[in-house]
């Protein structure tokens, strides 16, 4: 090759790059994608969070430390975020409650996410989370927390991983030198389940006004043995009816709390978060119709479950979090047909409207956009 040649080769090749590199910034989101290489946090609308550190506080919990991206509005204690991982290039997403300090002064979140081991994300989390890696989260959700003023008296009820929100909540009244009352009741199998057992020591110690009171179901060495009860409630704070009362556990133990706030007149004094399913109002042995995922073209017969258990059992991946009717994540469209929420019995009639498929169950033909 010439010199000359090599020199319009050059000058060709130099036209082309810049001319690429023009295109690429040109095209839809081409300066997000090249600053995301260098920044993998940066974004101008989602708010991702680089995980920085890994713990394993009990044997079926993993706790996430997170850096999040400036999108990141901050939280008040007791609220849940959406947290979404790639697991086989899929999207998953689930709600979890950040069990830190609101006011954490290094802004970061820490997550704390007993492991299901029938579930997907959990143990994923457990077995792949590493410093470094980047997820993604969404603005703080719920109205689960305390509001401003401060109860006077507080006590807090939580039991196995529903600990997170009301540790957020401890955590966030000692950060702001509360000087009111906590009690705070804990339910857990055994001493070695207890998720935050030393720092709740440690907290316990070092404010007059916290009393923790720890529940253990099958051992005999805690403040109280066995599951709740009036005397237990009476046991942890003989005041608890002036006292305003925030909730979150197993469905076992928040029936049994709201059955004897019930009984005592003063549900209004009670709080609650929820992450477990709730039992269902509506059979479903009478099902009848057809159910039709048009985006996927496939269809399935009726069996009474929800269309978001449908879906799953036809090899469908729908998204969603709580599964419980809470997080939106899994909202789809209905396009034609009726359904029935299988919490409330409540029949939804019209067409071309949003739906959660993980409280709705078919009633007769259905197609949805899955």
């Amino acid at each position: 090759m010439s010199r000359m040649q090599m020199l319009t080769s050059s000058r060709m090749g130099r036209r082309f790059l810049d001319s690429s590199f023009a295109a690429a910034l040109a095209t839809p989101h081409g300066v997000d994608r090249y600053v995301e290489m260098v920044d993998p946090l940066w974004s101008r609308t989602e708010t991702r969070a680089e995980i920085t550190d890994v713990e394993r506080k009990t044997a079926d919990s993993v706790t996430l430390t997170l850096r999040p991206n400036e999108n990141w509005a901050g939280f008040k204690a007791g609220q849940f975020v959406k947290l979404s991982v790639e697991i086989d290039g899929v999207r998953r997403t689930r709600c979890y409650s950040p069990a830190n300090s609101q006011f954490r002064k290094d802004g970061k979140i820490e997550l704390t996410i007993k492991v299901d081991p029938k579930g997907l994300v959990s143990p994923w989390l457990l077995a792949n989370a590493r410093p470094g890696m980047i997820v993604q989260i969404s603005p703080a959700q719920g109205e689960f927390h305390i509001p401003l003023p401060h109860p006077r008296s507080i006590l807090l009820i939580s039991g196995g991983s529903g600990i997170t929100p009301v540790m957020s909540m401890l955590r966030t009244l000692t950060d702001r030198a509360y000087i009111g009352k906590v009690t705070f009741l804990h339910y857990a199998f055994t001493e070695d389940d207890v998720i935050y057992r030393d720092e709740l020591a440690e907290i316990e110690a070092k404010y007059e006004g916290v009393r923790i009171i720890r529940a253990y179901t099958n051992a005999d060495n805690g403040d109280l043995q066995g599951f709740f009860s009036k005397e237990h409630l009476v046991a942890a704070d003989k005041h608890f009816a002036e006292a305003e009362t925030y909730l979150c556990g197993p469905m076992p133990l928040m029936d049994g709390v709201r059955a004897v706030f019930e009984a005592e007149g003063i549900s209004d004094r009670l709080h609650l978060e929820q992450f477990a399913a709730p039992t269902r109002t509506v059979p479903t042995d009478e099902a009848t119709g057809e159910l039709t995922f048009s985006a996927s073209g496939e269809k399935a017969d009726n069996n009474g479950q929800t269309i978001l258990e449908q879906a799953e059992a036809a090899g469908l991946t729908p998204d969603y979090g709580c599964r419980i009717g809470i997080c939106n994540a899994c909202v789809s469209t209905k396009l034609s047909g009726i359904t029935r929420n299988v919490l409330t019995g409540e029949l939804n009639t019209d067409n071309d409207v949003n739906i959660k498929p993980c409280i709705s169950a078919p009633c007769g033909d259905v197609s949805i956009d899955l």
